[in-house]
């Protein structure tokens, strides 16, 4: 049997060099992994002539396909991928610089410039110590989903082929944010290549290229309510989205269908036909060349006229014309409209152009300004339609049951708990509800995002039998700190070396210089120190680790103000005069957890002011997750063994921490492992596990809503931006989620829901490469009972004339 070789050439196979190298590339793997029943299952799917390059990819995935008898079959089966990627790729970072750097596409015969000019020259002048400081042995710390993503949509590409490693592609970050700053370059590559943090996927896209725009999110305006204001703001979204940002856009100042027109003498045709072409801007123009779909999200205030057709525009049925389902839709709700529903009051639709002022004014504690304008406005018989305001709310829950929107965002809570409010009203968030910050016709809001991985700061103590022992593992709040100060720093310095596509995106970000730092792996952190998600241990931890980033961020801040000077609009910010986010809620340094010195802080941010007028917001973090194999952002685990269809292919996926410590216990089987299929990712019915292993590995659909809403409250404390809070219902009514919905509210969310997610009906046991049919239970049928929101959650002002009904889950 002979073997393609990537030359050309063929030779004789040599099945035991198959074996040598499996075996080779389980170094440090656990001894659960067998190199040989790998190689076996691999040479019984050898054939004559077979290629190395596929060879390499049959290796592969036949160790990732025993992914669910041990995760580091996962580790393995990266392995396998990235030594077969180091045949195509050079070692050294210079010369694959340089490779990219001069690459002629052929379709054009043109120099494609993957690297851009000063970037190339500073890689050249320091070759020797670039090439240095990599530490290509980090690339085995991968597992094979993590890798094939960044493969997939991430490391930059010759002829469609892959044609630099993960450890380049961090140069390339380090090198695109720094240049010729190589202490910052050496830092920043070390942190990144570790997985202490990760930049945003737009940075790791665009580090370093012809054109780094860098950014995340984009928050727009409507230029004006024209013609020509439409389409100027159509055109920024068509640029912003080619740049590989999401976009977040409000609507409210476009008039409701047939308000008069005066240049035409005619009848506006509202907003349903103008989001229909935003929707075929987001289908058309996609993200950075086709790394990934085009997103737009949509913000309107539930006043609005055209309300009822804005929550129709993403259902499956009705009128094709009066659709646009690739737009995501929110609402950016006033605490009136809440009031309103919660007391069985009417609520009166406008046409914006008849109540000015409404779209900028917003109620505080000190100040009802929305609620006496919107008043006046209804006095003055200004109303295009009067309805009962349950009945709207009802129609917004409904759509959010179909089809997982509307947002919902509390433009109140948004609006006074922001450092932004001394530049104007706040008038929407972004495509993730994490982003608050102001836009208008002259700035368009920007935000540069990195994401902490929690589970890197847990202290294990060495020693087999002290490893295995959870209660003695900690939680390291000082290298936190450390590394929250550092990804602080280099979100600020990519404000200045970041591509604008637009001037209004640039004149924001230069004059208010904001940053999101968010979180993966919460979910991780607690089952690796051995505790529930919802217990008083991890509600603490949760508090404690984002006062410590708030604490970090602004120190860093505060420390580059002393430098370079602060934001130019930071005088008149709450945190100029001393107030801080907690305090914006209500809290004082008394009601925090006292590990760090926030009155010493603030006294230095008063006299030094902050380079950056936000700071924190935790965002999804689904792609990057993935990549260093953590659990989406704050989020708790959603099954402890499920399959994932991505851009880069398919994939089981399982709970690697139950795993260990089902090994720990001498417990993990194949048994138990099919067991936990048939229960769908749940190990609350497999009766060898212990009660205290079932309480760490409660799936979301386990855990109380009210707990994850009181946990986003407890974070919120230090989250001057907002968060992408998703809310998981398992089969939502009305009931639930509107009782779900008030308390959010009550309790002081600024986002009340990023997205509705409900439990697939399916049953996850198909590709997963198991066969079950030697388990008694496979007709078996787990249903888990899920306590209703209603039952939790008692809104006592919300009287119903029919009891019956579940407008709002009294």
């Amino acid at each position: 049997m002979d073997i393609l070789k990537r030359n050309g050439t063929k030779e004789p196979l040599k099945l035991e060099k198959i074996g040598s190298r499996i075996k080779k590339l389980t170094y440090g793997l656990h001894d659960m992994v067998d190199p040989d029943l790998v190689s076996t299952k691999v040479v019984s799917g050898l054939y004559d002539g077979v290629s190395s390059t596929e060879l390499d990819q049959l290796s592969s995935e036949t160790a990732a396909s025993m992914i669910t008898t041990h995760p580091d079959y996962g580790k393995l089966a990266a392995r396998i991928a990235i030594t077969a990627l180091y045949k195509d790729v050079e070692k050294d970072f210079s010369r694959v610089a340089t490779k990219l750097y001069e690459y002629i596409n052929p379709k054009t015969g043109e120099k494609s410039g993957m690297i851009s000019d000063e970037v190339y020259s500073v890689i050249q002048n320091h070759a020797d110590k670039l090439d240095a400081m990599i530490v290509h042995d980090r690339d085995f710390n991968f597992d094979f989903f993590g890798f094939m993503t960044l493969k997939k949509s991430y490391l930059l590409k010759v002829d469609s082929k892959a044609a630099e490693t993960p450890q380049h592609l961090y140069m390339r970050v380090a090198v695109g944010i720094w240049r010729e700053n190589l202490e910052m370059v050496q830092k920043t590559y070390d942190m990144l290549s570790q997985g202490l943090f990760t930049h945003a996927t737009p940075t790791l896209f665009n580090a370093g290229t012809n054109r780094p725009q860098l950014s995340s999110c984009f928050l727009l305006d409507i230029d004006d309510d024209s013609i020509p204001g439409i389409y100027k703001t159509l055109s920024d979204c068509a640029k912003i989205s080619q740049s590989a940002g999401g976009i977040g856009i409000n609507i409210h100042k476009i008039r409701a269908k047939g308000s008069y027109i005066k240049g035409t003498n005619g009848h506006s045709n509202g907003i349903i036909p103008m989001l229909r072409v935003f929707n075929e801007t987001a289908r058309y123009v996609d993200q950075g060349g086709g790394k990934r779909k085009g997103s737009i999200a949509v913000y309107l205030e539930p006043w609005h006229g055209d309300v009822y057709d804005f929550l129709d525009l993403r259902k499956n049925q009705g009128k094709e014309e009066m659709r646009a389902r690739d737009l995501f839709l929110a609402l950016w709700i006033p605490d009136l409209f809440m009031q309103r529903v919660e007391q069985n009051g009417n609520w009166t639709l406008f046409s914006p152009e008849q109540v000015p002022g409404l779209i900028d004014a917003y109620d505080s504690p000190e100040n009802k300004a929305f609620t006496s304008l919107y008043e006046k406005y209804e006095s003055e018989g200004k109303g295009l339609k009067t309805v009962k305001a349950r009945e709207l709310w009802e129609k917004v829950l409904d759509s959010q049951i179909e089809t997982g929107t509307p947002y919902m965002l509390y433009k109140d809570a948004c609006n006074y708990k922001s450092n932004q409010k001394n530049l104007g009203t706040i008038y929407s968030s972004n495509l993730c509800t994490e982003i608050l910050e102001v836009s208008n016709k002259n700035e368009t809001a920007v935000c540069n995002l990195a994401s902490i991985a929690l589970p890197k700061y847990v202290l294990i103590p060495s020693g087999k039998v002290r490893e295995k022992d959870k209660k003695l593992r900690k939680f390291d709040f000082k290298a936190l700190f450390d590394v929250t100060y550092q990804a602080t720093v280099n979100l600020n310095q990519v404000i200045d070396i970041n591509y604008y596509p637009t001037e209004e995106t640039s004149n924001s970000n230069f004059k208010h210089r904001p940053i999101g730092l968010g979180v993966q792996g919460l979910a991780d952190t607690f089952a690796i120190l051995g505790i529930p998600f919802d217990c008083e241990e991890s509600r603490k931890l949760n508090k404690d680790i984002f006062e410590t980033i708030y604490f970090a961020a602004l120190t860093a801040s505060k420390d580059l103000a002393k430098k370079e000077g602060a934001y130019s609009s930071f005088q008149g910010s709450p945190a100029s005069q001393g107030l801080l986010q907690y305090d914006l809620w209500g809290l004082n340094e008394n009601d925090l957890s006292g590990i760090w010195d926030f009155s010493s802080l603030k006294e230095e941010i008063k006299q030094f002011g902050l380079r950056n007028s936000l700071l924190v917001a935790p965002m999804p973090t689904a792609s990057t997750a993935q990549i260093l194999g953590n659990n989406e952002c704050f989020e708790p685990f959603t099954a402890n063994i499920y399959k994932r269809n991505t851009l880069s292919g398919e994939y089981a996926i399982i709970n690697k921490h139950l795993v260990e410590d089902l090994v720990n216990l001498g417990i993990w089987s194949d048994n138990i492992r099919m067991k936990l299929i048939i229960d769908n990712g749940s190990v609350q019915n497999i009766d060898e596990i212990p009660a205290d292993i079932k309480e760490v590995y409660k799936t979301v659909w386990e855990i109380k809503g009210k707990s994850i809403l009181e946990m986003a409250r407890d974070r919120n404390y230090f989250i001057d931006q907002s968060q992408s809070l998703n809310m998981f219902m398992a089969e939502p009514t009305v009931s639930k989620l509107s009782s779900a919905h008030f308390y959010g509210w009550k309790i002081g969310l600024k986002t009340g829901m990023y997205y509705l997610r409900t439990k697939p009906k399916a049953q996850a046991l198909k590709g997963l490469g198991i066969d079950i049919s030697s388990i008694q239970q496979t007709e078996k049928k787990i249903e888990i009972e899920i306590k209703p929101m209603e039952d939790e959650v008692e809104i006592p002002q919300c009287k119903l004339d029919n009891p019956d009904c579940e407008a709002c889950g009294s």
